[in-house]
């Protein structure tokens, strides 16, 4: 590729990351608290937009409630493992399951803090 051609394909590249990414930066996207307000779209949703359905919303409550839930249950299930003199392994598994829902409540705490819905 010539110096021009490689100098054309940057320049290409990087307006495009700049429109994509810098948007809210320009002042050409809406402010970041009002996203939050009116909800991130749910990009995880394959029928969003057909029949002129809304794309689904963060449900962060449940989203909690079920990390919450899973944390406990896996921390209780693996203490009572420890006592009954199982194999490490599965008290192994259940900490690290304990110890990733405890990563996602902390994730969900600060985008409840932010201001996101649900």
């Amino acid at each position: 590729m010539s110096c021009n051609a490689h100098d054309m394909v940057t320049s290409v590249i990087r307006g495009y990351f700049r429109m994509m990414v810098a948007d809210d930066r320009q002042g050409r996207g809406p402010a970041p608290d009002e996203r939050y307000r009116k909800g991130l779209p749910g990009y995880h949703d394959p029928t969003a937009g057909i029949g002129g359905a809304p794309r689904a919303l963060s449900p962060l409550t449940l989203r909690l409630s079920l990390a919450v839930f899973g944390m406990l249950t896996c921390t209780a299930l693996a203490i009572w493992l420890y006592v009954m003199d199982v194999p490490i392994g599965f008290v192994v598994a259940l900490v690290m399951l304990a110890a990733a829902g405890a990563v996602d409540i902390v994730v969900i705490a600060r985008r409840k803090r932010r201001g996101e819905p649900g």
